[in-house]
């Protein structure tokens, strides 16, 4: 441990989605907090929009490896001169976190590579040389942690502390913008609003379109709201085709809104309904109540103090994980609905005092 109080640039490495780098955010507050340190992040094209407002972060490194699901995976002559990139920066450790279904050591390897002194992760197996300080994962075959504890965990070995693990996320200064553009599509901010976020990045987590409508309808029958359906410039036909479902009081904002400007509608909404995906973590972070419609895959990766319900449904089985690991949670998992109904959904909005 008294080694690692004299790292003072110090390398994390988070590979996946936006959702999965907000969640590690204590962990890396709590290496901030107990070494003084910068922290550079090594993280995925898909999550480095993000990074500029986790304050704790000081600089950020993107690359998009191909073992993380990506359109933009690199190849092996990139890998090589990334080691060469980290070698440069000189870091005092490393360290690699990651979900309990993923192997660590393509990682683990490059940060071996980058000569980096000190390295830390979690790994089924003794990587011998390839870690200098490593933790069996127990998980998910003895316990399941949710994963901001998993990570906090992790990095409280090489003796971290913090007094706060709330996900760490600044408020950009973009809410204006937000409002401008919103109003031009008739939104009336005077009244409140309701987000849907329907849009996965696997079709295993999908809620059907036609469920969508409904709950939309319901949610300004019954709650006197207007409901915005948000999503990627990929994502606007499902959500026009949401949006004209439901008629009058919807509005479809796809691909409308900037990262910052997203952030910022999050924050101002009274709710967020969404499958579990990343906007789920922002509303942790942003501190607003959320409901996610949750396939049952990874289950440590419900939405981390913020008020909140969490409806597990089936995932089918042609769809289901072929990793070993997943299949034992699948597996050991209680048997949930295979669709949410909308009555549950509306029951859930009423809980948290819409």
């Amino acid at each position: 441990m008294d080694s690692w109080q004299n790292c003072k640039n110090i390398l994390v490495i988070r590979l996946d989605n936006m959702g999965d780098l907000l969640m590690s955010t204590p962990a890396i507050r709590a290496l901030k907090e107990t070494f003084k340190s910068k922290i550079t992040v090594l993280t995925s094209s898909m999550a480095a929009g993000i990074t500029p407002h986790i304050p704790e972060i000081d600089e950020t490194i993107t690359f998009d490896v191909p073992w993380v699901k990506t359109a933009n995976a690199s190849f092996s002559n990139v890998f090589l001169k990334m080691v060469d990139v980290l070698k440069e920066k000189q870091f005092d450790a490393a360290i690699i976190f990651t979900v309990f279904s993923q192997n660590p050591m393509p990682a683990v390897m490059l940060a071996y590579l980058a000569d980096i002194p000190k390295r830390l992760a979690y790994c089924r197996e003794n990587p011998y040389e390839l870690l200098t300080n490593w933790v069996p994962d127990e998980e998910p075959y003895t316990l399941i942690k949710h994963q901001v504890k998993r990570d906090l965990d992790l990095v409280a070995t090489v003796g971290t502390k913090t007094s706060n693990d709330l996900l760490s996320l600044k408020i950009p200064k973009a809410w204006n913008s937000a409002k401008e553009k919103l109003h031009k599509n008739s939104i009336d901010l005077q009244k409140p609003w309701i987000i849907l976020h329907p849009g996965v990045s696997e079709i295993k987590r999908q809620y059907p379109t036609q469920n969508w409508i409904e709950l939309g309808k319901r949610l300004i029958a019954d709650f006197d709201c207007q409901v915005i359906i948000t999503g990627s410039a990929s994502e606007k036909k499902l959500t026009d085709e949401i949006q004209q479902g439901i008629g009058t009081n919807a509005f479809s904002v796809a691909g409308l809104l900037s990262l910052d400007e997203f952030i910022c509608l999050i924050k101002e909404a009274s709710l967020l309904i969404a499958v579990n995906t990343g906007p789920v973590h922002i509303a942790a972070a942003t501190q607003t109540p959320v409901i996610v419609l949750y396939a049952q895959t990874n289950p440590q990766h419900t939405p981390w103090k913020t008020p909140n319900k969490v409806l597990f449904f089936e995932v089918p089985e042609a769809l289901q994980s072929k990793n070993e690991v997943l299949k034992f949670v699948q597996k050991e998992a209680e048997k949930v609905p295979e669709i949410v109904a909308v009555e549950a959904i509306l029951e859930a909005v009423a809980t948290l005092s819409f």
